[in-house]
């Protein structure tokens, strides 16, 4: 009998293991795939960390993460979080966030579009912009390494090449059966992104979750600029967001413009019309990289209607997904979240539970 199997080694299942395992909770972290595989939407070398939401919830979770990716920078001694600031422009007013920000002591400064494009002289603005120092880049193949090593060190066991097949609660155990055989555990965590909801079916019942292939593209640089991570909004079109990835360039991409997948059957082929609309922003929104030369990118997201995260626990079971697009950001403060329903010592907010989403 197991004490906590985890099922799912990307970043959340990853540091939810290390969470428990700091929790004193003997782990097992079970992996479909490989080490540092493109499957699911935890590999690569980058992702956005920024504190700028609409909602209390996300900000305050966001200034937890900052915290906790400090901790583990401290403790294992790899930098996951370059700091180069990030921006919020274009329309709805982006200032319109600025009341909330203060009311959570949240530092930012807003800047006309003259004094955005003298700062930031490799990309064009037309509305103010809203910048938060404390913003910037992860890294996300060395996060989900960094995590699942620490982990391992604090005794949990990661088994890759481990496909869960189903699970089934019996009484106050929970039934985990692979291919080739059957484990049992007090509590099972689910952490399996877009394979979730059939590894649920009969003993969940989770939202459905809108599983879509996305093409970012890495834009050639020209120059020598800063670059900080953004969110442009824009009425109307796709929500644009970018971030310079070092040694490939500036990485720009739309938010859940991608077709619908199974995530076991997708063709990690760029559609050409994709590409074209990110040329075609590049070219008049990024004048510091090349519209022409790029490399495109290909990865996973697992959305739920609203984009809130599913964080909840059921019996002996607890479910966190529903986190791709948007959450990579709080991968240590979920761990944490979801280490708390294990044992019992916290809740989440109730916008991430699952009747939230019924």
């Amino acid at each position: 009998m197991h004490d906590v199997i985890v099922i799912g080694g990307g970043a959340m299942g990853s540091a939810a293991a290390l969470a428990l395992t700091r929790a004193g909770r003997e782990v097992l972290l079970l992996e479909r795939f490989w080490p540092g595989h493109d499957r699911g939407g935890s590999h690569g070398a980058t992702r956005i960390f920024r504190l700028v939401y609409d909602e209390p919830d996300y900000v305050s979770l966001a200034k937890r993460a900052l915290g906790l990716w400090r901790e583990v920078e401290s403790e294992s001694g790899v930098r996951l979080l370059t700091t180069t600031g990030a921006i919020d422009h274009g329309q709805p007013s982006v200032t319109d966030r600025t009341a909330l920000l203060d009311s959570l002591d949240v530092p930012f400064e807003v800047l006309d579009p003259a004094a955005a494009r003298e700062r930031w002289p490799g990309m064009a603005f037309d509305t103010q912009v809203l910048h938060q120092p404390d913003g910037g880049r992860l890294n996300a193949d060395a996060a989900v390494n960094t995590l699942q090593r620490l982990a391992v060190l604090g005794g949990t066991e990661v088994h890759f090449g481990r496909t869960v097949a189903g699970i089934a609660v019996t009484g106050d155990s929970v039934e985990v059966r692979t291919r080739n055989e059957v484990l049992t555990a007090r509590h099972v965590v689910v952490t399996a992104g877009p394979w979730a909801p059939a590894l649920l079916r009969g003993v969940v019942e989770v939202p459905p979750l809108s599983v879509t292939q996305e093409q970012p593209a890495h834009f050639a640089v020209r120059g020598d600029h800063d670059w900080p991570s953004f969110v442009h909004w824009r009425p109307g079109v796709p929500d644009s967001y970018g971030l310079f990835a070092p040694g490939e360039g500036v990485k720009v991409g739309f938010h859940g413009t991608g077709p619908v997948v199974d995530p076991d059957k997708r063709d990690f082929t760029a559609r050409e019309d994709g590409l074209r609309a990110l040329s075609e922003y590049v070219e008049r929104w990024l004048p510091g990289a090349d519209p022409d030369t790029f490399e495109t990118v290909s990865c996973l997201y697992d959305n739920t209607a609203n984009d809130d995260f599913v964080i909840d626990r059921v019996g002996p079971v607890t479910v966190a997904t529903g986190f791709s697009g948007h959450g990579f950001k709080f991968v240590p403060a979920i761990g944490e979240l979801v280490a708390g329903l294990v044992t019992g010592t916290s809740s989440v907010p109730d916008r991430f539970t699952l009747e939230a989403h019924t």
